[in-house]
């Protein structure tokens, strides 16, 4: 696999704010409902499920897409919007930009989940494919920006996408209030490219945010290790965790991971698998594989439950076939 050379955060981009956040938190709540909150017990202990998966484009990613969009002035609308996705912040660009009328293109690699694929040009999207092994999708998005003068929406290294993102936070402490008697005081949460995990910081300043990404995808879990940002290792494994595979973090949102993670886990794959299907036997609920890394870290015990944690479940999308084979106790 080749290094991927990643884009360096705009010249003059603002720091996200825990004011934009709730902003953002604001915008949301006058689209779209609160996402439930689901208890279960594990090992005597309730835990609370913030089921994001349940979303119209079926994961949170819908969140800082539209706030980041919604926050676009004419000209820029005019001119559309480039991504780049392994398909749930494809989703959810492209579900934003059909709600206010903007054209958008996301890069999206060829191995893509087939569901989020075909989900990703039902909502309008020109699609932009790209060899994960061989290309370098960083560098077909900023030809295509230079080339159109469209607006960037990058999945995680934006701050208007980190403070969408931590609109669930917002949510989460409501509901929390509400039915486990008090704020949570630990958010286990998937962690890719850290958008979630950095807007949650922001949210809800006061818990713990514990990131999740699974082994070999574990860039943000070096980076906290090393004290700065590191890429994941040379030839990294296969993963099922196709929402997950970011080879590093960015300035923007280790900055924020930095001052606030104090713990971190790693999972793998029979981990994640045994998570989807406690999820669906459980709770309900269809969790695609990177949308389980946080439940997975909190079923094989390496986050720990206090009676007030929450797990973010951050995505359904994944093909009914694949998701059989993981239900039926397949690899």
């Amino acid at each position: 696999m080749p290094r991927d050379r990643g884009m360096k955060e705009g010249t003059g981009l603002r720091a996200p704010t825990r004011e934009g956040v709730l902003r953002a938190a604001d915008k949301i709540a006058a689209l779209l409902p609160p996402t439930p909150l689901i208890p279960f017990d594990i090992r005597g202990v309730t835990v609370w499920a913030k089921a994001e998966c349940l979303q119209p484009v079926g994961a949170f990613k819908i969140r800082g897409a539209w706030h980041r969009l919604s926050d676009l002035g004419d000209e820029a609308r005019a001119r559309g919007v480039i991504g780049v996705s392994s398909g749930n912040h494809a989703q959810g660009v492209a579900w934003a930009a059909r709600e206010l009328g903007i054209a958008a293109t996301i890069v999206m690699p060829s191995d893509a989940p087939a569901v989020k694929l075909d989900r990703t040009r039902a909502l309008g999207a020109d699609v932009v494919l790209y060899d994960r092994a061989r290309e370098d999708r960083d560098a077909i998005a900023l030809a295509l920006v230079a080339e159109r003068g469209a607006t960037l929406v990058h999945a995680y290294g934006d701050p208007w996408v980190i403070e969408g993102q931590g609109s669930s936070g917002i949510e989460l402490a409501a509901q929390m209030e509400r039915w486990a008697g008090g704020p949570a005081t630990r958010i286990v949460a998937p962690c890719g490219g850290g958008g979630l995990t950095a807007g949650l910081a922001l949210a809800c300043p006061d818990a713990e945010v514990l990131p999740v990404e699974p082994e070999g995808w574990d860039d943000v879990c070096r980076s906290l290790e090393a004290g700065s940002i590191e890429r994941v290792g040379p030839e990294p494994p296969p993963t099922a965790c196709d929402a997950l595979q970011t080879p590093a973090t960015w300035p923007i949102n280790f900055a924020i991971l930095r001052e606030r993670c104090r713990s971190w886990a790693r999972v793998s794959e029979a981990e994640v698998a045994a998570a989807q299907r406690f999820a669906f036997a459980r709770l309900r609920l269809v969790v695609e594989p990177g949308g389980a890394a946080a439940l997975a870290a909190v079923l094989a015990g390496k986050a720990p439950v206090d009676g007030r944690t929450a797990v973010m479940l951050t995505g359904g999308n994944v093909d009914a076939a694949r998701f059989g084979d993981v239900v039926a106790g397949g690899d």
